[in-house]
Parts: C-alpha cells; structure tokens; sequence
C-alpha cells in the first residue's frame, strides 16, 4: 500500500513537471504568429522566453524563500495554481505587455515547484532509491521537450498561438487536482531563512550550483546551434535534423534514467563519469560532423549524456543541503537555465565568427571545468556518512 502510494506521488509530480517544463520553450516555436497578433516584431515577441527564463533564475529562490515555511502538500498545489494563472494570462493577453507578465507568473512557480518537487519525492521512496526518483521526476522535463513543446507548437500552428497556453492552463488545473488527491500531508519545514540562506552559502554547496551552470552550458553551446551544424556541415536535410532531434530526445530521456540509476549506487563515479563522457563527446562533435554516420553517432551519444547530469547534479545538491535543501535546489534549477543562456551566448559568439562546426571545441572545455569542479564537491572515492561529514567540514573551512 505504501508503495503504491510512493508510486501515485511520483506519478502526479512527474505530470505536473511535463506541464510546468513544456511552458518555457513552447513560445519559442510560435514568435511569429505571436509578433503578427500582437504587433510586435519577432525580436521583440522573442522576449517571452528572456522574460520566462530571467522570472525562473530570479524568481525561483526568492519564491523558495518566500514560502519556506509553507506545509509541502499546500504549497504545491498552490504553485501549480499559480502556474494555471500566468498560462490564462498568456492565452487571453490582448497586449504584448500583458503576455510578458503571464509569462513570469508562470516562471515564477516553475524553480520552486520543481524544487519542491524533487525534495519532496526523496521523502516518499527509500533512501537507496533516491537518485532514480529525482531522474523519474526530471524525466518530466525531458518529456516535455520531445513531445510536450512539438504537439505545443503543432497546436498553435492550427489553432492559434493562445490555444497551447489554454490547454496548459487546463493541465495544470488538473495536475492541482491531482497533486491534491496523492501528495502526503507532510509538517512545514521547521528550518527558518537563515538556516537555508546558510546552507545555500556553504562552499560545498556553492561549488555544487557553479558546477551545475558551468558543465550544463558545455551542452548548451552546442545544442543551441545544432540544427544549423547538422544542415549546413554535416549536410543533412531539414526533414532528418527532425527526425535526429527525435533521436536526440530520445537519448535523453533514457541517459537520465540510467544515470539516476547508477547515482543510486555511487554518486561520485557517476557525476564524473557523466561530465568525462559529455567532455569527449563534445570534444569530438566537430570531427564526426563532416560525415553523416558518425554525425549521427554524435548526435544520439551527445544525447544520452546531455540530461544524465540531472539526477547526479540534483543529488550533489541534496546530499550537500541536509535539512534545508528548498533554497539551495531551486538555486541550482536556475543554475540549468543560467548555464543553457551563457552556453547559447558562447555559441552564438562562435557562430557569428564563423566556425559553427567548432562549437564542440567550446562545449568540451566547459565540460571538463565542470569535470574539475567535481573534484572540490565530492571525495574520490564512495564515504561512509561520518566520512562524508568529515570531508563537508574540511571543505567548508
């Protein structure tokens, strides 16, 4: 019975990251009906994902903070109200101005609710099961990204761009629901501001976040612009960059699966692990592009390892943060965002200096720093509990 119950909550919480995740790129498919309705150029319309992206990196601590002391249960089913808000914002918005702030009413809910989300599904599985239930949650993001934002802008396409934010509108008033029914009541936090303004200030945990934005922009460098690599180096047409960004998606969604498996048996050769294979992936994206066998190859690895740094990076945070881990894991939600806009400006800078086909070389860099990094987080080797707190205290001095 307990287990199904554990099952119930990771189910409705994963649903409801599908609908939270599927909102942030969703737009990005549709400025151009966007920019004609409201009159707006495309430049300009493209400010709902700046706005959406600066209200999750923003927004997310503050609101951790804010509701800190909040009961679980009620708070999330409020975040995901919130969220069902700035979407009916967004969908009825006559004014440009006024589909900005629907877009960071949303934004607003999505690092605390995801957040929430994760440290509140270590709570209902067994401790030697965590790692994969935060990569099971994550799975809702990765989700939403292959199939969530195309059948999105599929959508919009044919109904119009306000009809996607309607339909969000009424999944996220479902997930409430949902959240309702199975979330376990559980106390509100008895840690106060200051105990999560300590934790998130802990070198460890500082180090964790730096780590997370750095290797996750080593990524972003290269994804941002593959498309363009694809077509234009490696020859591919637009039809088969879709069907390889389906792969790609794919790859994805079962890297984060595996790697939440293996954080579950050692956290430390699997963050490391993950960060070595993403640096030599990276590293030799530029010389498998110029065929399209070992295109493909690329693509479909660089897929596996790009989301596997979710569950270990999520773990360091929550194995680092001890009681008070709201702030720090909303924090470090906003480090992935803040790692995916500094990875697209690097490649964007490469891009425009013509050598597209060099990105990896950029991408590959960032990796192994955020490879480095790994070293002043976590011991070499797996740590009994005291050993680990011994090694938090050493690096904290």
């Amino acid at each position: 019975m307990k287990a199904n119950k554990g099952f119930a909550t990771l189910a409705a919480l994963c649903a409801s990251v599908f609908v939270v995740g599927t909102s942030e790129y969703l737009i990005a498919g549709l400025l151009p009906q966007v920019g004609e309705d409201l009159d707006v150029s495309v430049g300009t319309a493209g400010q709902a994902v700046t706005a959406y992206a600066l209200g999750v990196v923003v927004g997310g601590p503050l609101m951790a903070l804010l509701t800190s002391r909040l009961p679980r249960k009620g708070l999330a089913v409020g975040l995901m109200l919130l969220f069902a808000a700035g979407s009916a914002i967004s969908a009825a918005a006559p004014s440009f101005g006024l589909l900005l702030i629907g877009r960071v009413v949303s934004s607003l809910s999505h690092a605390a609710f995801l957040a929430l989300a994760l440290v509140t599904v270590t709570r209902v599985v067994p401790a030697d099961r965590t790692g994969s239930a935060v990569a099971t949650v994550a799975s809702g993001f990765t989700v939403a990204t292959l199939l969530g934002v195309p059948l999105g802008a599929l959508l919009g396409q044919g109904a119009g761009w306000r009809a996607p934010f309607a339909a969000l509108t009424v999944l996220s008033l479902v997930g409430a629901v949902l959240l309702a029914a199975v979330l376990p009541r559980q106390e509100a936090p008895s840690t106060r501001l200051r105990d999560e303004m300590r934790v998130v200030t802990r070198r460890p945990v500082m180090l964790a976040i730096a780590t997370t934005a750095v290797g996750f922009s080593g990524v972003s460098v290269v994804f941002t612009y593959i498309a363009p690599l694809l077509t234009r180096v490696s020859g591919f047409s637009a039809a088969a960059v879709s069907g390889l960004l389906l792969a790609y998606g794919a790859g994805s969604f079962l890297g984060n699966l595996i790697a939440g498996k293996l954080t579950d048996k050692s956290m430390s050769a699997t963050v490391r692990g993950v960060f070595g294979g993403l640096a030599g992936t990276l590293l030799l994206v530029p010389f498998a592009v110029v065929w399209q066998p070992t295109a493909v190859a690329a693509v479909l690895v660089l897929g596996l390892f790009a989301t596997a740094t979710i569950a270990p990076l999520q773990g360091l945070i929550l194995h680092h943060a001890g009681a008070a881990p709201n702030l720090a894991v909303s924090v470090n939600v906003g480090a992935f965002n803040l790692g995916a806009a500094a990875g697209s400006v690097i490649g964007g800078a490469i891009v425009a200096a013509g050598a597209l086909r060099w990105t990896g070389l950029a991408g590959a860099l960032l990796s192994l720093i955020g490879l480095a990094l790994t070293h002043l987080v976590l011991p070499r080797t797996p740590t009994s509990a005291k050993d680990t707190a011994a090694h938090d205290a050493a690096i904290d001095a």
